[in-house]
This record gives C-alpha cells, sequence and structure tokens, in this order.
C-alpha cells in the first residue's frame, strides 16, 4: 500500500494559509520592534552576532577542508575574526549597537552617493529620477543618524528593522491574499 505525492491543488491552499499567518506574524513582531526600539535594536545585535559565530566556525571547519595551505591559513584567519567579531558583539551589546548605528549611517551615505551615480548613467531612461528621489532620501537619513549618533543608536537600528518587517509583512500578506483569492476561483 502506497500514498500518492500531495497534488499542488491540495498543498497550495496550506501554503497560503501559512504564508498569511507567518506574514501577521512579521507585521506584529516588526510593531512591537518600532514599539520597543532598544530592546528590538539589542535584540538584532545580537543575532548578529550569533550569525557572526556560526560563520566564523564555518570558516574554521572549512578550513580543514582546504586542500592548499594559503587557503587554509586564509579560512582560519576569516574565521577567527568572525568568531571574535561575533564573540565581542554577545558580550558588549550596547556598545555593538553604537558601532553598528555607526555603520548603518556610512552604507547609507554611500548607498546614496551610488543611487546618485546611477541616476547620472541612466538619466536619459524614463523613470531614472526615482533615483535621485531615493537617493535624496537616503542621504537624508545617513545624516540624520550620523548627525544624531550616538545617540540615535538607543533608537534607529530597532525601528528601521521594525518599519521593513511591517512593510514586508504586508506586502507578504497582500500577496498571499490575491493567491488565496486565484485558488478559490480555481477550486
Amino acid at each position: 500500500m502506497s500514498t500518492a505525492p500531495a497534488t499542488l491543488s491540495a498543498l497550495a491552499p496550506k501554503a497560503v494559509n501559512w504564508s498569511i499567518a507567518l506574514s501577521i506574524l512579521l507585521i506584529v513582531a516588526g510593531l512591537f520592534a518600532v514599539l520597543i526600539p532598544s530592546l528590538s535594536g539589542i535584540a538584532i545585535t545580537l543575532f548578529f552576532g550569533w550569525a557572526m559565530i556560526f560563520s566564523g566556525i564555518t570558516h574554521l571547519v572549512f578550513a580543514f577542508k582546504t586542500h592548499t595551505t594559503g587557503g587554509r591559513i586564509w579560512e582560519l584567519l576569516i574565521g577567527a575574526v568572525y568568531l571574535f567579531t561575533g564573540v565581542y558583539l554577545i558580550l558588549h551589546p550596547l556598545d555593538a549597537l553604537l558601532a553598528l548605528t555607526l555603520i548603518l549611517a556610512c552604507y547609507l551615505f554611500f548607498e546614496a552617493i551610488v543611487e546618485f551615480i546611477q541616476f547620472f548613467q541612466l538619466r536619459p531612461r524614463h523613470g531614472a529620477g526615482w533615483l535621485v528621489v531615493d537617493g535624496v532620501i537616503t542621504l537624508i537619513l545617513a545624516i540624520m543618524i550620523w548627525r544624531s549618533w550616538p545617540a540615535s543608536s538607543v533608537w534607529v537600528i530597532g525601528t528601521l528593522v521594525g518599519f521593513s518587517m511591517i512593510f514586508s509583512g504586508f506586502s507578504r500578506l497582500m500577496l498571499s491574499l490575491a493567491a488565496k483569492r486565484v485558488l478559490n476561483r480555481i477550486a
């Protein structure tokens, strides 16, 4: 007696329902992150620290799979840097949050510059002006974070990640609800 594999028509409604539930969970988590930005900023820092530790261990394991001496040395060095950074982030989450906020401000500044450069490269094309809008907003955000740093460290990371989670959750929810409507029409 064998069981037939589940058909797409049987799996699709379950997948859509899970997607809706995860979207709502993402929106709720984003709201908590925005409402409690300092706690969510520290949580993000700790998560980032654990991710660095995991990456460091992965590099160290890969170092012993590498067959060249130079490759092994580089993998060991990279693994050690990842491990050190991850452990530092976990042991000093407030200092790490300060550093991550400053890094974010620098990243946004350079992203704005890239947006402006892309505008000048794509200027004749329709819609290229949106690159300037994106660049200006990104530059304003970078300057706001940098000018209020280190005080901005308390709220920036948690707030930005929270808003990102809310918008991602809403986007996913809208796509999932559209998929559910299509499935209902088919059924």
